[in-house]
């Protein structure tokens, strides 16, 4: 992926993604209450995973979730002529940038960390 590329899906993911994640977690107190607790936290892929298994309800709300996040990449991507997994990379690179102190995310080593006041640690190929 080319730096100038990467930068314009950049901006498209975070103009048109982050609204939207704010927006799931305000409607569903399940999901806020799991990423507040550190059950669910933000992959490098773009997408909620869980960091310790979850209840069944819990679930349907991650899998909702996730499903309507590729739906919106899909459109992006095709918009911006880059693959869902392009676009899906980047989106991840911005949540997780966007997670605040005490959230969970996936480091580029695929652990799961706690979001401290330093920078989360990101994948290379982040913008």
């Amino acid at each position: 992926m080319g730096r100038t590329f990467t930068k314009a899906v950049a901006a498209a993911a975070l103009a048109s993604l982050v609204l939207p994640a704010a927006a799931f977690a305000q409607r569903d107190p399940a999901y806020a209450a799991a990423r507040s607790a550190g059950q669910v936290g933000e992959k490098m892929d773009g997408y909620l995973g869980y960091v310790s298994t979850p209840s069944p309800a819990l679930r349907a709300v991650v899998e909702d979730i996730n499903i309507k996040r590729k739906a919106v990449y899909a459109d992006k991507a095709k918009a911006n002529s880059a693959t869902v997994e392009e676009y899906a990379l980047t989106s991840g690179c911005l949540l997780i940038a966007q997670t605040k102190p005490g959230e969970k995310y996936q480091a580029p080593d695929g652990s799961w960390q706690t979001r401290t006041s330093a920078p989360p640690l990101r994948d290379a190929r982040c913008p």
